[in-house]
């Protein structure tokens, strides 16, 4: 393993690298350089090369200079590869081991370390290279097993060392410190076999075997706020969560008990909850006299895919009040806890472990612990991943990784110590790997003697977590077995004590449920309308840059025709919009947030936010220099990632309720690599957690020919999830309309997510572009009329509802039927009923209404439209559909055949007499 110049040893070698060496030590690898010192430490600067003859004055032992290399390379694999060598398995499983580990493999003897000056070796603490040896492995193939040589940057390096050596963070625990560690290991056991006994059968996701977390946990709210931390905010699944709300974040035992007896006093009538083992709480602990906040996030049996969500959440939180634009990261904490199976197994951990040092994402670093059952439900190691440590992925991250025996707490907490400071120090990421067991089965009611009889058969046998802790403190002394005892039934008694009063205070109570709902209530107008003078005001200061900027002369020439938008003539473009909604949003005192793949320039090179000189590459973000700002822009191009990014941005809107915060995706239909942060977060995070989020995904929607990967972004799926007014789902088809929500979304109270089907044609398209009047009078409209059938409305007798797009498609075309109105519905959910009767209302003879759309007809709007329209047009008229028949395939993925469909489609809506009859959907044989 280690590359050890004693491999390729001899006298001609070593007098060619002597002799660059002497001329020029840079010349040389690191490896000869401290071979040379060493041999200079040893036998005076006048040392030269060995050679048949030696020169005359020279003295050396070429035979003792292969064993001090030797030993300097054992010295190396010790540290390299002494993890190897550390009993990580509370059940007894020996480690690997690795043979250059021993001094036989480098032909040594323990006689040879004893004769080699321990200065010889770096370290003159020692007398002997013996000594230094032993600490070495007492170190590094100790209790702990550090990973940390793979670490690139020296200075990190050096760190470790510095550390290992002086032993300030890797101390001992105190007397008082192990006593209290030994009662802490109690209260997590006690609780587990107390809630075992009072309420057997029920899930609780036990952390018995890795009891040790929370002390750990302990450890790093103590360090970190020592530290500076004024917040903690903790991201984990199922396992030993229960342990961690009430014994780390402090919610009461008896609201915990209460869940168990199906009580949910404390639910919100609207909500429909979640499972004891995904709530989230916060609470705070006292360090040192300083309060720091304790947050634990919500999550759903998704293993993994919280980790985003609290960088993210980190990230909002880190913001200096009153200091625009300023994060303080010693100030928030993240800390991961992940599943030994699920790390390396959940693509989401190594999505959330690349966005961690860029810009866009960076909290400073994370303290990640694994807890290592050394099993996966019923899944062996051996069949879960291709590594030998679950952890091995940190690695390509230049993570550092400790290994800990589960069992040894002090081996824990020294982990924790090191980890904190690590962080402290550098900022980044680190990891330790608890390696234990699992007492039960995957849950309670499981039976892992089914699949893993063995290896239960030996967690039978074996004791408890307190009760190893116990045994060596009895054995060091600490305490007595009697001493031992009694705070084990401490801690019992009082768990029995706090269960009783609670079921007493049940007595003559009656039991809540959350069910029937009442009726959700509709979000406050709110004014959105922005004066011509503040809007001139922005433009001008976007299309303001430092005079030695020198932008690309053609952008340049494009972004200059702004100014003349904003006259009578109009032509106010989507991107112009956007920037414009932002930009009086800032003035407001709201800042902005909007990361996406490309989305600086935009996808389809419309926004232009940022600029980039031609000559020198140098970026400038006019929204982020605007003058009289009162939030702060940000904006990023993401990493090629969608759920790890989204699952981020839902986690920073989740805590900014004063950012509106934009996740905008390359097209839309990408956004279903992301479908468990809309499943489990977006869409359902108020009914199961009671948890807001003001998330805005921008989707591009549209089909212009492109193919079935870039058209669809799956619109009906947005739509069959909305209920209980979880979500605001949009398809405007106006610059106007999208300034207006964006603007209405960032200063509505009431926080939901926004779903927007974006443009992708329209961006440019003259006749959908908007005139400044339209910004700075009116609203958003939830519906728009046809302003040419609008003018005759006795004459028309259908009427056609559609979104986006394929208002212009129609409207446009050579076909178009006067006596058709064409009546755009912009807001999807909630449905505009009221707002659809009165357009219904106004068209006297209607005998026809149709809903027209692009998608097929299994996707789209159509089968949410279908009934809501039908109510809202009024059972005299029925509701025609017209569209792509069933599909499954979102688009055609060759041009004539899309320009066909389109063209029928348009023909079948102006009803001209040209229907092309419906292409016969492919069955299975033909």
């Amino acid at each position: 393993m280690t590359a050890a110049i004693t491999s390729v040893f001899n006298d001609g070698i070593f007098a060619e690298q002597f002799e660059r060496y002497r001329h020029d030590p840079a010349s040389v690898d690191e490896t000869w350089r401290q071979y040379f010192r060493i041999a200079e430490s040893l036998f005076g600067q006048g040392a030269t090369a060995p050679s048949s003859a030696p020169a005359s004055g020279a003295t050396y032992d070429v035979a003792f200079l292969r064993k001090v290399a030797a030993a300097a390379s054992l010295q190396q694999a010790i540290r390299s590869y002494g993890h190897y060598a550390v009993q990580l398995d509370p059940l007894g499983t020996p480690p690997p081991g690795a043979e250059d580990l021993s001094p036989e493999y480098w032909g040594l003897t323990e006689a040879d370390l004893r004769a080699i000056p321990g200065a010889a070796l770096g370290d003159d603490r020692f007398a002997t290279a013996a000594d230094a040896i032993a600490r070495k492995r007492q170190v590094y193939a100790g209790r702990v097993g550090w990973e940390v040589w793979h670490l690139e940057v020296d200075e990190e390096r050096d760190w470790f060392m510095r550390a290992f050596r002086d032993g300030v963070l890797t101390r001992d625990l105190t007397p008082d410190e192990k006593k209290d560690t030994l009662r802490r290991l109690n209260q997590v056991d006690g609780l587990e076999r107390f809630i075992g006994r009072a309420y057997q059968g029920y899930k609780r996701f036990s952390v018995e075997g890795t009891d040790t977390l929370i002390p750990m946990l302990d450890e790093v709210i103590r360090e970190s706020g020592r530290s500076g931390a004024r917040e903690i905010v903790i991201g984990m699944a199922h396992r030993g969560r229960l342990n961690v709300l009430t014994n780390v974040m402090g919610k009461p035992f008896e609201s915990l008990f209460a869940e168990f007896e199906g009580r949910h006093d404390h639910v919100d009538g609207n909500a429909t909850g979640d499972v004891k083992y995904h709530m989230g709480f916060v609470g705070s602990r006292d360090v040192d006299g300083k309060e720091v906040t304790l947050r634990l996030a919500p999550n759903p049996s998704h293993l993994e895919v919280v980790n985003p969500v609290i960088e993210g959440m980190v990230r909002a939180l880190q913001r200096v009040p009153g200091r625009l634009g300023e994060r303080d990261e010693l100030a928030v904490v993240p800390v991961a806890i992940h599943g030994d199976a699920a790390f390396p197994g959940e693509g989401v951990v190594a999505e959330t472990l690349n966005i961690s040092h860029l810009n866009a994402y960076r909290t400073g670093g994370t303290i990640h612990i694994i807890v290592n059952n050394q099993v996966g439900f019923t899944t062996d190691p051996i069949d879960a991943r291709s590594t030998h440590y679950s952890s091995d992925l940190a690695k390509g991250f230049e993570i550092p990784v400790f290994h800990v025996n589960a069992d040894d707490a002090q081996a824990c907490i020294t982990a924790v110590r090191l980890a904190c400071a690590y962080r402290a120090t550098f900022k980044k990421d680190v990891l330790i790997d608890l390696v234990g067991y699992r007492r039960h089965g995957h849950n309670e009611g499981d039976e892992p003697m089914y699949t893993q009889p063995t290896r239960s058969a030996q967690i039978r046998q074996h004791p408890t977590v307190p009760q190893v802790w116990a045994s060596r403190l009895v054995s060091e002394g600490v305490i007595t077995e009697a001493e031992a005892a009694a705070i084990e039934q401490a801690v019992s008694q009082n768990y029995a004590d706090i269960h009783a009063r609670f079921k007493q205070s049940l007595l003559g109570s009656e039991q809540h449920a959350p069910w029937p709902a009442e009726p959700v209530s509709a979000p406050k107008a709110v004014a959105t309308n922005v004066a011509v003078e503040q809007l001139r005001y922005v433009n001008d200061a976007l299309l303001t840059w430092p005079a030695d900027l020198k932008p690309n002369p053609r952008l340049a020439k494009q972004l200059e025709r702004r100014r003349e938008t904003m006259g009578e003539q109009g032509g106010i473009e989507w991107g112009h919009a956007e920037a414009l909604a932002f930009g009086t949003l800032l003035l407001d005192g709201m800042s902005v947030r909007l990361t996406g793949q490309d989305a600086e320039r935009g996808t389809f090179s419309h926004r232009h936010a940022v600029l980039s000189d031609s000559e020198n590459g140098r970026k400038y973000a006019p929204l982020a220099h605007l003058p009289g700002a009162e939030g702060v822009f940000e904006i990023f191009n993401s990493a090629l990632s969608e759920t790890a990014v989204l699952a981020f941005e839902y986690g920073f809107s989740t805590v900014a309720n004063d950012a509106l915060t934009l996740w905008e995706a390359q097209f839309g239909d990408f956004v279903n690599v992301a479908q468990p942060i809309i499943d489990q977060f977006i869409v359902a995070d108020r009914a199961k957690w009671g948890q807001d989020s003001g998330v805005v995904l921008l989707l591009p929607h549209g089909y212009e020919g492109q193919g079935p990967e870039h058209s669809s972004a799956r619109l009906e799926r947005f739509l069959q999830m909305c209920a209980e007014g979880n979500l605001t789902v949009a398809y405007c088809s106006t610059p106007a309309q999208y300034f207006h929500l964006l603007r209405r979304q960032a200063l509505r109270t009431s926080r939901r997510p926004l779903i927007c089907m974006q443009p992708k044609s329209l961006l440019r398209l003259p006749q959908a572009a908007s005139k400044l009047d339209e910004l700075s009078q009116g609203g958003f409209q939830s519906v728009i009329d046809d302003p040419i059938a609008s003018q005759h409305r006795d004459e028309v007798r259908r009427i056609v509802f559609c979104t986006g797009k394929l208002y212009y498609d129609m409207s446009l075309a050579a076909t178009r039927n006067p006596n058709v109105a064409l009546v755009r519905v912009e807001e999807l959910y909630p449905w505009p009923h009221e707002e659809i009767m009165r357009i219904m209302d106004l068209y006297p003879v209607i005998e026809q209404v149709v809903w027209a759309q692009e998608e097929p007809k299994n996707q789209g709007a159509w089968t949410y439209v279908q009934p809501r329209l039908r109510a809202s047009a009024g059972a005299s008229v029925g509701v025609r559909y017209v569209g792509r028949p069933e599909r499954a395939s979102p688009a055609e993925g060759y041009m004539d055949a899309h320009q066909a469909e389109q063209a029928r489609i348009i023909a079948m809506v102006m009803d001209t007499g040209e229907v092309a009859a419906e292409r016969t959907m492919m069955t299975v044989g033909q």
